[in-house]
């Protein structure tokens, strides 16, 4: 009776809410499989990832081993501005920045062209082969793959060195002329890792409709033409994440093969601020500056991932969140 007369008012009668939502534990318990499936993943970085994030303080600390984080002294923003003022800021900064976008620009297109090429191969054992051939470096570890760099690029016993000088020409210094350090490492670091790039842009471009080409042959469009209108629009998406994804790395810069590549002749160009890190706190034990050094790597790489992917999302729908 008094939801009629409610409801001929014109208020909306309330009813009793029903109890949707079960509680996290009964969730849990309900699809527990789905948890354990997770839980390695989740634990791993909780314990690596995470929970070294604790020792981070000590950037703003003189942090002293046998006092301990918490009883080291405060010294709040002094070893960042040790670091700005410091005159190797602007070297290491422009030589990590360098190095990265040398890399980008070079690196970047070679695994989406290669895919594009291994996609258009009929021969099956050609392919398999190419393939083969392109992955395999991947799998060198990177002590091994620096002594070959060093090996081949030897000015007395280098076998790129003799082959250049077979053609008449002198040799440059790969290994302690600091203008070509750069180009060794970019060049070398794409044969390693162009080849297994390649697998994230095949298993985009596996997706990709037959019917389409098939349509496109018959209103007679080129190879070229559905290289273009078909395949490359497949892959903006999956080149859109990867490239914002190498943007939020950019000050990246990993120190183990720049540091296995590293000689007093090269260090100019080849000193970065992953290899001033290491050698700042486990080689001059400089602690708290290199946790202050190491942060602000890090914090440069988070803004400019966020920016990046703020940009592409106004552009686009291809951003990560």
């Amino acid at each position: 009776m008094h939801e009629t007369k409610a409801a001929i008012a014109g208020t909306p009668a309330v009813m009793p809410r029903k109890k949707t939502h079960k509680s996290l534990w009964k969730r849990i318990i309900l699809n527990w499989e789905l948890y354990l499936f997770i839980a390695p993943a989740f634990f791993y970085f909780l314990i690596f990832c995470y929970g070294p994030m604790y020792g981070i303080q000590i950037a703003f600390k003189n942090f002293i081993p046998t006092k301990g984080i918490t009883g080291s002294p405060w010294v709040g923003f002094d070893h960042f501005i040790r670091f700005f003022h410091s005159y190797y800021f602007w070297d290491l900064l422009w030589n990590t920045l360098s190095i990265s976008l040398y890399s980008l620009v070079v690196g970047f297109p070679i695994p989406i062209i290669l895919a594009l090429a291994f996609n258009e191969v009929r021969n099956g054992f050609f392919k398999k082969l190419s393939q083969t051939v392109t992955y395999a470096p991947h799998f060198i570890s990177m002590v091994v793959m620096a002594g070959m760099i060093i090996t081949f690029l030897s000015p007395s016993t280098g076998i790129v060195t003799h082959m250049i000088e077979g053609l008449g020409l002198k040799s440059p210094d790969f290994l302690t002329d600091p203008r070509w350090f750069k180009t060794m490492y970019v060049f070398s670091d794409v044969w390693q890792s162009a080849g297994w790039g390649t697998i994230i842009y095949l298993a985009a471009l596996s997706g990709v409709d037959p019917g389409l080409h098939e349509a496109a042959i018959i209103d007679g469009a080129s190879r070229f033409q559905r290289l273009r209108h078909i395949n490359i629009p497949v892959l903006v998406p999956t080149m859109t994440i990867l490239l914002i994804l190498n943007m939020g790395s950019l000050l990246g810069v990993g120190f183990e093969k720049i540091l296995l590549l590293q000689n007093p002749l090269n260090m100019s160009s080849s000193d970065v601020i992953s290899t001033f890190v290491y050698r700042s706190g486990l080689v001059d034990a400089q602690y708290s500056f290199s946790t202050a050094i190491g942060l602000f790597n890090s914090v440069i790489n988070a803004v400019l991932l966020i920016v990046v992917n703020q940009i592409v999302r106004r552009t686009s729908e291809n951003s990560l969140w």
